[in-house]
């Protein structure tokens, strides 16, 4: 089986950006070809994800063909992806079905626009991550408690794990502050200013227990990738694993069979893992996410948080060297591929002063929708170093 190498890596920096949609695809596009060695005229096929744009920029379709028109890609095939903040990851799946089949190399395109003026408008889309049918009851729940249904469920699971005495309040705001740490390393990351522990607790509330910072924001940016078949010197993809939940699994326990899954389709386990990017829209998911695939017993990842193991000079795994979606940014359907970017670099050994000795496995774990608490889509993915 042909195995796809990543050839080339791309970042257009993440934050409240100048530019358009358009313009953030077609640099990420072109700076991911060019990090390749090769010509637009050298991509067999585009594989492009945005989950936003049908509200925020008009675009609900071909959206690839309209904002990589005039870039050089000619009538290159264009693939669109869709799949909420887990669009990124799905993407590179699917480049990674086409090079194993033989289409090759392929483009990935990322890429999301969320400042546009009205705040109101960007939750609406962000909203637009749970099912239609549902929303009306979830509004109802989350009345007057948090400002939008996403912050609800985050809370809710944040609560229940405080109640359960599996983190406490200072562990979780270390996973915050650990981001920024990370993030004030990373020339492209969004919120680049460390904050202590005590900052991250004493800033404003957003809902119980959750402060501002230990939640992730509205964020633009896009990025690139491409794949090839193996090519003996670039990270190579090990494996990839795609679920889909239907609301009938709790959020965590759906975690933990992904990662089951993974390990087996990749043939490692958890103790491998040298370097891993996780789903963190809050901090506590961070925590929680890491006990649920395993890389820490069940109430040891917010103390190992707390003890610096996770971070940069810390105990291997390194967790979120990027800063994670709370301090990297969390641009919804360019998140996925950014986590992927991010563990390229690690393994290339081009992550500057995010680097940490010379890891060989890095694993992407990133989570898109919410279902009645299960999410409507996971994508876990292992990249080994050449």
């Amino acid at each position: 089986m042909t195995r796809a190498s990543l050839i080339g890596v791309f970042e257009t920096g993440y934050g409240k950006l100048g530019a358009d949609v358009k313009e953030l695809a077609q640099r990420a596009a072109l700076g991911a070809v060019k990090d390749a060695g090769l010509e637009p005229h050298d991509i067999a096929l585009v594989v492009l994800s945005n989950s936003m744009a049908g509200t925020l920029s008009g675009q609900d379709m071909v959206r690839a063909q309209v904002w990589l028109r005039g870039a050089g890609f000619g009538n290159t095939p264009m693939l669109n992806v869709e799949n909420a903040c887990a669009g990124g990851s799905s993407a590179v799946y699917n480049a990674m079905l086409a090079v194993r089949a033989g289409v090759a190399p392929v483009l990935v395109v990322a890429v999301e626009k969320m400042f546009t003026g009205s705040r109101e408008v960007t939750i609406e889309a962000l909203e637009r991550g749970l099912p239609a049918d549902l929303r009306g009851a979830y509004a109802a729940r989350f009345d007057g408690i948090a400002p939008s249904l996403l912050t609800g469920f985050n809370a809710l699971w944040a609560r229940r794990m405080l109640d359960d005495g599996r983190a406490t309040l200072e562990q979780i705001a270390a996973a915050a502050a650990k981001a920024r740490l990370h993030a004030s390393l990373n020339p492209v990351a969004q919120h680049r200013a460390r904050l202590t522990i005590e900052e991250v607790m004493n800033a404003p509330p957003v809902v119980d227990p959750l402060t501002r910072p230990m939640c992730s924001s509205f964020t633009d940016g896009a990025c690139g990738v491409v794949l090839a078949p193996d090519d003996g010197r670039s990270p190579v993809l090990r494996g990839a694993v795609v679920v889909s939940g239907d609301g009938t699994v709790e959020w965590h326990d759906r975690t933990a069979a992904l990662a089951s899954r993974l390990w087996e389709t990749a043939g490692i386990g958890a103790g491998d893992v040298d370097v891993i990017e996780v789903h963190d829209v809050t901090a506590a998911e961070e925590i929680w996410t890491l006990e649920a695939i395993g890389l820490f017993a069940e109430g040891e990842a917010g103390a190992a948080t707390a003890a610096g193991d996770t971070s940069v000079g810390g105990r291997a795994p390194l967790v979120n060297p990027s800063g994670g979606l709370i301090a990297r940014g969390h641009p919804v359907g360019a998140t996925g591929l950014a986590q992927i970017v991010e563990i390229t670099h690690h393994l290339r050994g081009t992550a500057g002063q995010r680097q940490q000795g010379d890891p060989r496995i890095g694993v992407t774990f990133n989570c898109g929708g919410i279902t009645d608490g299960d999410a409507s889509v996971m994508v876990a993915t292992a990249i080994e170093a050449r």
